[in-house]
């Protein structure tokens, strides 16, 4: 009797751990953006979707990871999606009630601007940024979803632009400023680096840096309130040993 409940509970264990691995699997959701992160043939790419590969490996957590619209990833840490994080975000008050904030990930240099040749007489008149976002006659293209860090998004509040939300990729993004669908865009200039020696063709897209505009921020992962905060701790810890060596890509 003994060895058959023994068999039991074995079987029973072997049901079991499965579900308890799942249980503690941590899904990582990373959006498009070479050359941060990026799909090529395949294969996972980008100096930051192979760092989060790296710190999560470092730290000894399980994973599944993912790629998502940065606004779906949003959207499911306000649905209190159980053990979910995702990486490269800027650390802005709206997003403290949804997520924990890991150390320091990777700095950013600051923003550039991207014309559309037929807006650049207007735009080469404005030294400031201030100046720039009080004109009405330009159209400011926005990725919807989301954070230009939160200085840039508090003069977007203010701006007298005509605003065109977007969600696409950075790619699409600078097509649409080469077709003159929109006026101007903001970019991560590592972003546009990338994409221009991808794609030398866009030859009706400028790039413009004014004065006023706020220095680069800080990249974080972030994970749900729901993770413990031992493997937030694992985590930090990874990042601490990892991060020093990573440098903005030229």
């Amino acid at each position: 009797m003994s060895q058959r409940l023994s068999v039991i509970v074995g079987l029973i264990l072997l049901l079991v751990q499965p579900v308890a691995i799942q249980a503690h699997t941590i899904t990582v959701a990373w959006r498009d953006k070479p050359p941060h992160q990026y799909l090529e043939n395949g294969k996972e790419k980008g100096v930051l979707l192979e760092l989060a590969h790296k710190v999560f490996a470092d730290a000894g957590l399980s994973t599944r990871f993912v790629e998502e619209p940065a606004k779906r990833i949003w959207q499911n840490f306000a649905n209190k999606t159980p053990n979910y994080c995702s990486f490269g975000w800027y650390k802005i008050p709206e997003r403290e009630s949804l997520v924990q904030f890991s150390e320091v990930m990777y700095r950013d240099p600051p923003h550039t601007l991207l014309v559309a040749s037929p807006a650049m007489e207007i735009v080469s008149k404005h030294k400031h940024l201030k100046s720039l976002l009080n004109d009405t006659r330009l159209t400011l293209a926005l990725v919807d979803g989301v954070s230009y860090g939160e200085q840039l998004d508090q003069l977007l509040v203010t701006s007298k632009n005509k605003i065109l939300h977007v969600t696409a990729s950075p790619m699409i993004m600078v097509r649409m400023i080469n077709a003159n669908r929109a006026s101007m865009l903001f970019i991560d200039r590592e972003d546009w680096h990338y994409l221009h020696s991808k794609e030398p063709a866009l030859q009706q897209v400028h790039q413009v840096d004014l004065d006023g505009m706020p220095a680069g921020l800080d990249r974080y992962i972030v994970c749900s309130k729901d993770v413990e905060p031992e493997v937030m701790t694992k985590i930090n810890h990874a990042l601490v040993k990892l991060v020093a060596p990573v440098k903005p890509v030229k």
